[in-house]
Formats: C-alpha cells, sequence, structure tokens
C-alpha cells in the first residue's frame, strides 16, 4: 500500500499542496496561482515550484480539480454517471511529457441526459472521502457552485448544481441590488428572516428587486443587505433540492464550517438531519482512498 505521496488540490483560483509520509500529512504549502491565474505561467511550471521542496523524495503525485479541465494542464475524460467512486483510482490519467517524477490527475464525473446536464471537478475526491469518513445518501458541498450529490453507498446516481454562491456574488457587486452600500456587516436575525422566506417561497425571480427596495424604504439596513440576500438564496436553493431530490435522505454537508453552518440552518429550519464533514478533511482522506485503488 502507498503511503507516501504528494497531493495537490487545484482549483480555479488556488492551488493547495500536501505532503504525506507514512499515511502522515508532515508539510503543506499554498499558491494563488489556480488554472485561471497563471499569470504567464504553465501548468508544468506551477507544478515543479510547487513540490520543488519536496522533489527529492521522489513521490507520485496525485492531483484533483480543474487542473483536469478543458481549461487546465490535461482535459481527463470525465466518468459518467452512475459510477462508484471506487472507479476513480481505476481511470486516473497520467500526465505528459515526462516530469521530474510521476504524476496523475483524478477525472471529474458527469451526468448527460435529457433531464440532466452536470459535470464535476474536484468534489469527487472530496466524495471519495466523506464516503469514508461520514456516509450517507445524499451530500450537499456548499460553494460558488454547489453540488448536491445522490448516492447508494460507493455509487454516485445523480447529482445537481446550484450557482448559489455566484449569484450571490454577481448581485452584490455587479446588480442595482449591491449598488451604492456601505460595508456589510454580520446580521443572523436578517439572514434566518431571509432564510425562512426562501425557504418558503423558493421561487424567488419576482423578489429579487424587493431587496433594494426594502433598503431604499429604510425596511432593510442598507448593511444588512447581503445576508438577507444570502439567506433568500440559501433558503430556495435548500427547498428547490429538497423538492428534487426528496426528505428521505440523511445527509453529509461538506465545506468550510462558516458556509456548512449556513446550510446547516437551512436545513435544521426543514427538519433535515445532518452531519458536517470539513472540506480539507475529505479531500485529504479521498486522496488517500484513490491512491490505495492504485494499488489495486
Amino acid at each position: 500500500m502507498t503511503t507516501s505521496y504528494i497531493a495537490l488540490d487545484w482549483g480555479s483560483t488556488n492551488l493547495r499542496a500536501f505532503l504525506y509520509q507514512q499515511g502522515k500529512c508532515t508539510a503543506q504549502a499554498q499558491s494563488e496561482r489556480g488554472i485561471t491565474r497563471l499569470n504567464g505561467t504553465t501548468p508544468q511550471q506551477v507544478f515543479s515550484e510547487i513540490i520543488a521542496p519536496w522533489q527529492s523524495l521522489n513521490l507520485p503525485v496525485i492531483m484533483a480539480g480543474m487542473i483536469g479541465s478543458n481549461a487546465g494542464w490535461v482535459d481527463v475524460p470525465y466518468l459518467a454517471a452512475p459510477v462508484s467512486l471506487d472507479a476513480l483510482g481505476e481511470h486516473l490519467l497520467a500526465v505528459e511529457p515526462a516530469l521530474p517524477v510521476k504524476a496523475w490527475i483524478v477525472p471529474g464525473i458527469c451526468i448527460d441526459r435529457d433531464d440532466n446536464c452536470n459535470v464535476m471537478r474536484g468534489e469527487e475526491t472530496q466524495l471519495a472521502g466523506a464516503f469514508t469518513e461520514c456516509p450517507a445518501s445524499l451530500y450537499l458541498m456548499p460553494g460558488t457552485h454547489s453540488k448536491w450529490v445522490e448516492a447508494e453507498g460507493s455509487l454516485v446516481r445523480d447529482f445537481r448544481t446550484a450557482m448559489t454562491g455566484e449569484l450571490h456574488h454577481l448581485l452584490m457587486n455587479h446588480s442595482l441590488i449591491g449598488k451604492g452600500l456601505p460595508e456589510q456587516q454580520p446580521a443572523a436575525d436578517v439572514f434566518r428572516l431571509a432564510l425562512e422566506t426562501g425557504y418558503s417561497h423558493p421561487e424567488i425571480t419576482g423578489r429579487l428587486f424587493e431587496i433594494r427596495a426594502a433598503h431604499v424604504l429604510n425596511r432593510l439596513d442598507k448593511t444588512a443587505v447581503s445576508d438577507w440576500l444570502s439567506g433568500l438564496l440559501i433558503g430556495s436553493e435548500v427547498a428547490q433540492m429538497l423538492g428534487h431530490f426528496g426528505r428521505h435522505h440523511h445527509i453529509t454537508v461538506i465545506g468550510n464550517p462558516q458556509l456548512t453552518e449556513r446550510y446547516a440552518q437551512a436545513l435544521a429550519l426543514a427538519g433535515i438531519h445532518w452531519q458536517a464533514l470539513d472540506g480539507d478533511q475529505a479531500f485529504q482522506s479521498g486522496i488517500r482512498s484513490i491512491v490505495n485503488a492504485m494499488d489495486h
């Protein structure tokens, strides 16, 4: 069993590297050169720089995330769902040309149906870790593009994506809703009320302009617009996704604790049992299971 290796979580905006020796993470490194921020360098150059302190160890490198997309280093084919997470380690793509060490990229997962067209890169590795750490029948991975993944054991059956985080950013920064606002402040009560509104009335398109009107008419504090919009969007997302996947599931929420807590409030509002798993822990556990699958 391989217990010493380097793992790279290489997304659109950031790159994180983890050194594993005898099964333990002994060092970490980070770079802001995600695939959209290479700034004139090539992925191979960034790769060589990030692993340089550990290159003499001659360890295998496993990479996951957008580095395997058509905008990344190598366009690694998706595995089509339904698919077992065990297959990830059996379909790694070796990176060529020759590098100072052997390196592979984890494939993503796709759904290509008339009723659902979806892709994921990087989340599949966290799913593999979550299956080991906190197995569930439905996984929620909140973020810029939240993923909701239906599974049966290690089999990924279906998944959907909600652009909640990106919508929040766009509406706050590039629409009338956020225009001319002061610095935003945390407003837990405002978030909770908006969460209840979005959950109870998930078709929120007709409610968005009301956010602008509410702070113009002094019914909403101008410093709390961000939390109101966040609650409205998250409440709507959770209601719609539970409507699609059903409310009978046991859910694992994977991500950073701050964002996980916001979604946990929505799930509690819906009366859904859930458990949380830190995103870094899920990624590292997933890479470990993928490396183990390589040995078989």
